[in-house]
């Protein structure tokens, strides 16, 4: 994006030099050099905070974000668009916090965080809405496409990419390569779909415009001489390529994205190619070279720990060795698939934990700024109205995830053994398409008042989000959290549902873990979510305590 969210800047010779470094940076953003221009946002964002130039900073923190998600580091993308956020609201600069939560969405979803890039996603299109502007919806309809599709959901992506399609005519060749690049990419998976499935004209028709669209990409990268856009377009130009049957094309686009990648160090994009040669060669029947590609796209990848990249490979790997007979090579590559999606479970786990404490510190910072401008009679009750809002959830009443996230420590502290236990409503997704979202909701808040009514005093009940909830059961060891929490379910299960609708029945699923006092809570909040989703695998509606 271009829009600028720096505003009008105080004439001081910091915010001179903020601006310099800021250009400095976006010329180097434009050029694929995300190294260079990273730095020099970060230098820019350093220099702006001790000047007290809130607009600088938040522009600096914006290009800093927009360019580590490109260099693959995405936790820090994201905490520096939180940054960007906190000081835009001081700011009420609505515009630009939509603008820095659509570039969140971005590695949020690379982190496979997908329900959370939606969440930011449908916050920046209220925003846009509101505002009544369509650059900014279009990047939310492009984005919103993004992560549908790496979801696996490419009927919705297609849905988003295109109404993003119709709205792009007007704006700058960095806006039209991506949406181009974008349907370009969606397309390679919709094809294979359409043509699965019998819908071989449609296929067809959508194959014959991404060609066009990808090929109107790949001039708009090279007009912009910006080599990080060539190699991914041409590395979807590739694959097209393939669908359409002209493999000698494919083969040679590939292959030059792979070297731009390898030249200029974007590793994720060379192992990304990689495999896509691989991938044409098994469209050609030819086995055993897919193999020898795939083998090296492996080893590309777990250098630089891309791990979902390495789990798709897996999967590919068990696929190829089957055509060819060898089953021993195909279950051994499908059983390492599935301990990486547990693995890959894990580490998100773990991202989310660590993000919660950025965030929870980020909200801290704001109560007490907002805190220090309150005087006297209004501070009690602005404090209080604050923190009802920021750690209650309006739906159920319970505490919700950041009121549960300033509650546990002080359990742990004093409580002795916690038993942790990650609760999650099965199949609620059904309750919702067949009664409706009301049903839906009435649902969460009668479970909320099950599982409240079921505890102690002493203990903890919240809801993360979405239809999933903490239980904190205080003093209590592995054996009696498994008893305890076997009656919470049972109790659900056994709630007279059809007399909210007939024909409705609800039950849940839940995973715990114990933390001794002054314990590793986010590795205790870790297990406890591996369990539940070991729960849900084994058949849902149980507990799973190891």
């Amino acid at each position: 994006m271009t829009t600028s969210i720096a505003g009008t800047r105080p004439p001081s010779a910091a915010a001179v030099q903020v601006g310099a470094l800021l250009v400095q940076a976006e010329e180097a953003r434009l050029a694929g050099n995300y190294r260079a221009g990273s730095e020099l946002a970060r230098e820019a964002a350093a220099l702006a905070e001790s000047a007290g130039d809130g607009a600088g900073r938040a522009e600096a923190l914006r290009s800093m974000a927009n360019q580590l998600l490109r260099l693959g580091e995405q936790e820090a993308a994201v905490t520096a668009c939180r940054e960007a956020v906190a000081v835009l609201e001081k700011l009420s600069d609505d515009a630009a916090i939509c603008e820095v939560l659509t570039i969140q969405a971005m590695p949020l979803n690379e982190l496979g965080m997908h329900e959370e890039a939606l969440e930011v996603l449908a916050t920046a299109r209220d925003i846009a809405q509101r505002l009544g502007d369509r650059d900014l919806l279009y990047w939310v309809h492009n984005r919103t496409g993004v992560v549908h599709s790496s979801m696996g959901d490419y009927d919705r992506s297609t849905e988003y990419l295109t109404r993003a399609l119709t709205m792009v005519e007007g704006m700058d060749a960095e806006a039209r390569f991506c949406i181009l690049n974008n349907v370009g990419d969606n397309a390679v998976y919709q094809v294979t779909k359409l043509r699965n499935r019998g819908d071989a004209a449609e296929a067809e028709a959508l194959l014959h415009n991404a060609l066009g669209y990808v090929d109107e990409a790949l001039r708009l990268a090279r007009e912009a001489g910006n080599p990080f856009r060539e190699s991914i377009c041409l590395d979807n130009y590739g694959m097209l390529r393939a669908l359409d049957g002209d493999f000698a094309a494919a083969d040679r686009m590939i292959e030059d994205s792979r070297a731009i990648a390898a030249i200029h160090g974007y590793r994720s994009l060379e192992s990304g190619a990689l495999q896509h040669q691989a991938r044409v060669r098994l469209m050609r029947g030819e086995c055993d070279r897919a193999i020898d590609g795939l083998l090296a796209a492996l080893d590309r990848a777990l250098a630089a720990g891309e791990t979902p990249m390495v789990m798709e490979i897996h999967r590919e790997l068990s696929e190829a060795y089957e055509r060819i007979g060898d089953f021993a090579s195909a279950l051994a590559h499908y059983r390492s698939f599935h301990t990486l999606e547990r693995t890959a479970h894990n580490h998100v786990a773990a991202a989310r934990a660590r993000m919660a404490v950025h965030q929870f510190e980020l909200d801290n910072a704001r109560l007490e700024a907002e805190l220090a401008r309150v005087r006297s009679a209004e501070l009690e009750a602005a404090t209080l109205s604050w923190q009802r809002q920021a750690t209650e959830d309006p739906l159920t009443g319970l505490p919700n995830r950041r009121g549960a996230e300033l509650r546990l420590p002080t359990m742990t502290a004093h409580a002795g053994d916690l038993c942790v236990a990650i609760a999650d409503v099965d199949l609620f997704k059904g309750v919702n398409d067949r009664f409706g979202h009301f049903v839906g909701d009435e649902v969460l808040r009668r479970i909320a008042s099950v599982l409240r009514d079921s505890v102690r005093d002493s203990d903890l009940v919240a809801r993360l989000g979405g239809e999933e909830f903490l239980i904190g059961l205080d003093g209590v060891d592995l054996d009696e959290g498994r008893a305890r929490c076997e009656v919470l379910r049972a109790q659900v299960a056994a709630y007279p549902w059809e007399s909210l609708e007939p024909g409705l029945s609800v039950t849940i699923s839940l995973g715990l873990a114990v933390i001794p006092a002054d314990g590793d809570l986010p590795a205790a909040m870790t297990r406890a979510d591996q369990r539940l989703y070991d729960a849900k695998r084994a058949g849902r509606n149980r507990v799973v305590a190891a």
